[in-house]
């Protein structure tokens, strides 16, 4: 494999895309401790008080109103989160550490869902550019080959003054070639299940295009029911014997799907349907992480 010299780079990634407004503004930065506080320190006008490093913009002169779409990426996170609190490695290059900011039209019980939209795109643009066989693992990672290669952390800023904002937050083990001890069994990359570097500049305008295409068609309906059955092709749990850890208990029982409110269905062994709910639980395999 060639050394990995690709670099982020704003102009190359401007040329790429092909959107409305998903991407249109972009905050890059060499270093910041993760781009979803970026990205909510952003909405609040507090970002140059943050410890980002790497910026060259004026955050002063950003507008609240032009922030929707808009795109926080870095080469590096220092204190990267997953789903459930989890730590997130994503070391200085090789990765994709970015978060997207929306302000929908949404009920606020509807933006769970959007945590899926984006594993969607995400799995979309990764096909795409990649030619690599990807799946979805419930709700919100994307594995090859039996392992994780991204990871999506959703949240919501707002929801007691009525202004909805949402930070998509999209960690993808694009050009890394080595992982943690811990992580060697379970995570993997794009380069390395390719044997290729990856064009992130490529793979990032592809990921924007695709959550644009998602979110209009999940917006207008406002639930998963137009992408239920797209969702539910890549599903990597679907049919299969799942492990769920419920704060009540550990559980078997079989995934059969998704709902229109993106819960993973699981019957269980007296063929109950156990309706799973993001954020709530874990679901993993009976044998390990599939």
């Amino acid at each position: 494999m060639e050394e990995n010299s690709d670099k982020i780079d704003k102009g190359a990634l401007e040329e790429a895309l092909k959107t409305k407004y998903i991407g249109r503004k972009i905050f890059l930065y060499e270093q910041l401790d993760s781009t979803n506080a970026q990205a909510k320190r952003i909405l609040k006008g507090e970002a140059e008080e943050g410890t980002a490093k790497g910026y060259n913009g004026d955050l002063q002169m950003v507008p609240q109103d032009s922030l929707h779409g808009a795109l926080v990426l870095t080469e590096e996170q220092t204190a990267g989160r997953g789903r459930l609190g989890r730590d997130w490695s994503s070391p200085k290059r090789g990765g994709i550490w970015m978060s997207f900011l929306l302000k929908p039209s949404l009920p606020a019980n509807s933006c769970p869902m959007l945590t899926l939209v984006a594993a969607m795109a995400v799995n979309a643009a990764i096909r795409k550019v990649t030619g690599l066989e990807s799946f979805i693992k419930w709700p919100n990672d994307i594995v090859i080959n039996g392992k994780k290669v991204c990871g999506i952390l959703t949240e919501a800023m707002g929801l007691s003054n009525e202004e909805l904002n949402i930070v998509i937050g999209i960690g993808i083990n694009a050009n890394r070639k080595e992982f943690p001890e811990e992580l060697r069994q379970s995570a993997t990359s794009l380069s390395l299940e390719k044997e290729c570097i990856i064009n992130r500049n490529l793979l990032i305008a592809e990921t924007c295009s695709s959550l644009e295409r998602y979110y209009e068609e999940f917006e207008g309906q406002g639930d998963l029911s137009l992408l239920k059955e797209e969702y539910e092709k890549y599903l990597i749990n679907k049919g299969k014997q799942v492990r769920v850890l419920a704060t009540e208990g550990e559980y078997l029982g079989r995934a059969i799907g998704i709902n229109e409110q993106g819960a993973l269905m699981v019957e269980g062994v007296e063929k109950e349907i156990h309706t799973i709910v993001s954020g709530e639980v874990s679901v993993r395999g009976v044998l390990g992480y599939i």
